[in-house]
């Protein structure tokens, strides 16, 4: 009897006490999850920043100056049947100022600010992303005039596929329902910023949705200067800072880049103990944004040869090629992740690239390997970033610009499309003709200019670095830059590479 009791018993309480641990186990388990109480959305009080603080984005001021005069007085343009833009899609490279341009259309215009960040929407949890764009336009839909500004719109609103169920999706379609849900009196604007255009669903940007779309392109150098004299308001600069030479020097660099260059400029002249910012700092300033900070690596003296070689190279070649821009200045102090670099700053602003001009870009980065092969009769892995480099602009002359020869005139499918063996075959040698042209090239100038290169080398070996008054004295009786005009007629919309060798 008292075996077959405590069977009884067990068979009774077994079920209930596994259930009890099993609720236990839930409970500890909802217990340590993160809390994901509802995120409070408020305007926010601090986008206080007027048309005066933006420059350099004069096209795309011009544009939103008719979102903020229609918010500011809406009777003029329904009067004539016009309604403000649903959404307005900012786009183009970083740091080129498109939170800037939305914070000020909403101080212009006097409208509430709501700055949510995309991957803000994307949880863990099902519904949660959908749920905060709900309470997100629900909010401003209580504070009209309101401008919503999504930062970094891809997060969500890249191309659908097949997975329709995704959070992500769910998401991108509650927007989507949210944009469409706008009423009549266009007191309420959509304001997104994307660097990447081309990864959005089509859904997201045909007309009563965004119906404007925005490029916010790097400013000229007009506008750099614009923005130099906005970022050193109230900073104490030297009578010798000439703000117009640094913005022609900073070809290519995005709003975010020229603020970088005013605050490393200030940070250089309080480590001096300075009371003003002199043009020397913004010198450094310019040469720690672009070539990295300097280095504690120390070269054996080999090392410092070949380097040495290896940037008078460089230089050699960007000072006898036309379509390259001329070397500021050549240093063999380690900066970053290189040994040395050669810092070429453009006369000019330039939007179009000749075929020959950027088979001249490809010489001058092969003209380091060409020094060291010629003078060392070796080449060392110093050059690995430069073989990127011309690998990267040869395949982009053969399959984005048709610029090989056999197919010069026919531009094959894009990448990813059906691409024939044959065409793989015949890009490839397209490709490493150009390469090994290049070469040639650079193999040829070097061995003409041996004089000029060791001159440019004994000078790095002596000083470390040289400006560019050494290298016209080094280029002295050197034969004639050619001009631009003796290159053929061929032209590309190609954007400017990187300034550092």
């Amino acid at each position: 009897m008292h075996w077959y009791q405590i069977e009884n018993d067990i068979i009774t309480w077994a079920p209930i006490v596994f259930m009890a641990l099993l609720v236990f186990f839930i409970w500890r388990t909802m217990k340590l999850m993160p809390k994901t109480k509802p995120q409070e959305i408020k305007p926010d009080s601090k986008a206080s920043v007027g048309w005066k603080e933006v420059a350099g984005a004069d096209e795309a001021k011009a544009e939103l100056q008719e979102v903020v005069d229609f918010l500011r007085d809406p009777k003029r343009f329904r009067d004539l049947g016009a309604s403000v833009p649903k959404g307005i899609l900012l786009h183009g490279p970083p740091g080129t100022g498109k939170t800037l341009l939305a914070k000020a259309v909403a101080h212009e215009s006097g409208a509430s600010f709501y700055s949510q960040s995309a991957a803000s929407f994307v949880e863990m949890f099902a519904g949660l992303g959908a749920a905060r764009i709900r309470r997100l336009f629900n909010e401003a839909r209580e504070h009209r005039p309101a401008i919503v500004f999504i930062d970094e719109i891809d997060a969500v609103g890249g191309a659908r596929g097949s997975d329709n169920n995704s959070e992500r999706e769910q998401t991108l379609n509650q927007l989507l329902v949210e944009m469409d849900g706008f009423g009549s009196t266009g007191d309420l604007v959509v304001i997104a910023a994307s660097n990447r255009l081309e990864k959005l669903d089509a859904a997201l940007l045909r007309p009563g949705r965004f119906d404007r779309q925005i490029f916010v392109s790097p400013p000229d150098v007009g506008g750099r200067e614009a923005i130099l004299r906005v970022h050193t308001h109230g900073k104490p600069l030297g009578p010798e800072v000439d703000l117009p030479i640094i913005a022609r020097q900073t070809s290519g660099l995005a709003g975010a880049d020229l603020a970088n260059i005013c605050n490393e400029a200030a940070i250089f002249a309080a480590r001096e103990h300075r009371s003003t910012i002199g043009q020397e700092h913004f010198e450094a300033a310019l040469e720690r944004v672009i070539a990295g900070m300097q280095s504690r690596k120390a070269l054996n003296e080999h090392e410092r040869r070949v380097v040495a070689f290896h940037e008078a190279g460089h230089a050699l070649c960007a000072e006898l090629l036309p379509g390259v821009d001329r070397a500021h200045r050549i240093s063999i102090v380690p900066r970053g992740r290189a040994l040395g670099y050669t810092l070429n700053l453009p006369e000019e602003d330039r939007y179009l690239k000749t075929r020959d001009e950027l088979i001249d870009q490809m010489v001058m980065l092969l003209g380091g390997r060409a020094a060291e092969e010629i003078v060392f009769g070796a080449c060392t892995t110093g050059a690995s970033n430069d073989l990127e480099r011309v690998a990267d602009i040869s395949r982009t002359m053969v399959h984005e610009y048709a610029m090989g020869t056999s197919i010069s005139s026919l531009k094959l499918a894009a990448e990813g499309g059906a691409v024939s063996d044959r065409t793989r075959e015949l890009r490839d040698s397209e490709q490493q003709h150009l390469a090994d042209e290049a070469m040639r090239r650079a193999m040829r100038l070097i061995s003409e200019h041996r004089e000029q290169l060791d001159g440019l080398a004994a000078g790095l070996l002596r000083n470390e670095v040289l400006e560019r008054q050494d290298i016209d004295r080094v280029m002295e009786g050197a034969a004639p830059r050619r001009q631009s005009g003796a290159h053929g007629l061929r032209v590309v919309a190609a954007e400017r590479t990187g300034t550092e060798s």
